[in-house]
């Protein structure tokens, strides 16, 4: 009798462990076939999922605002956060929120009086003089302005809603010159934001920035002044796959189509 129940005891033991063993590979098989998420890929989704990015260690609030298309001025603004901007590890970043409108702003702006005030007319006949042999700078809001920063055919274009190409792919091979596409100061250079590898990025007025990413040498230091057309560094693959010029410009923090303002006469152009 003892006999018979030892063997019912293991039999019950082996189908239980038989169990365990499919249940893992049916699990396993399940994983296995789901699609490759890269870690860019996941980072952003996440985020954009919450609504908030959790600041970690080596964020700054100017690379937090760049991942995610804001002004960092703006950015600072809806999270009530003043000069010099200092975050910390942990810290939720709202980065969904439309920027908040100061209310001094509000507040004088509805005080002024709006009166009608008759303008004083000037004399017809008086005499306006020009200087001609004043240099008149570009506007940086026509393709006059902007030079294209590498040599090579456009392999990648800007699409406005692909947060994942936020600007335009240069061909070019190792070593190969980037130029500034337009003068400037540079506000960062480095390798500290995540998926550009090393990176230039120049302030070029208070609306527009541009960034020259994936290089494999940089050639400036953060708030040197920059001409247009100056060599900035040269063109590597940090942070990807191939060698290129990942190049973007940005209005008001947000990505903007470089096609738009770069010559047309260039080989990549279209």
């Amino acid at each position: 009798m003892c006999q018979k129940n030892n063997f019912r005891n293991q039999m019950f033991q082996t189908a239980t462990y038989v169990s365990i063993i499919a249940i893992c590979v049916v699990m396993t098989g399940c994983l296995s076939s789901r699609e490759f998420i890269s870690t860019e890929e996941k980072f952003s989704k996440s985020k954009k999922a919450t609504g908030f990015h959790i600041v970690e260690k080596g964020d700054t609030l100017f690379s937090i605002a760049w991942t995610y298309g804001w002004d960092y001025r703006e950015l600072a603004n809806t999270n009530s956060i003043v000069k010099p901007y200092t975050i910390y590890a942990g810290q939720k970043i709202d980065i969904v929120s439309p920027p908040q409108v100061k209310k001094s702003a509000i507040i004088s702006s509805a005080g002024k009086s709006s009166k009608w005030r008759p303008k004083k007319e000037k004399a017809a006949n008086r005499t306006v003089t020009t200087r001609l042999n004043t240099p008149v700078k570009p506007s940086l809001g026509t393709q006059k302005g902007w030079r294209w920063p590498a040599k090579g055919k456009v392999i990648e274009r800007f699409l406005a809603n692909d947060s994942q190409n936020k600007g335009i792919d240069i061909a070019g091979k190792l070593g190969e010159s980037v130029n500034a596409a337009a003068a400037g100061t540079v506000v960062y250079a480095g390798k500290g934001l995540r998926g550009y590898g090393n990176l230039v990025i120049i302030k070029h007025d208070a609306k527009f920035l541009s960034a020259y990413a994936h290089t494999s040498r940089i050639l400036v230091r953060e708030k040197e002044k920059i001409k247009a057309g100056q060599i900035i560094a040269e063109i590597g693959s940090t942070g990807t796959n191939r060698v290129k010029l990942h190049f973007e410009i940005r209005r008001n923090g947000r990505p903007v189509d470089p096609l738009q303002f770069l010559p047309k006469w260039h080989s990549g152009g279209g």
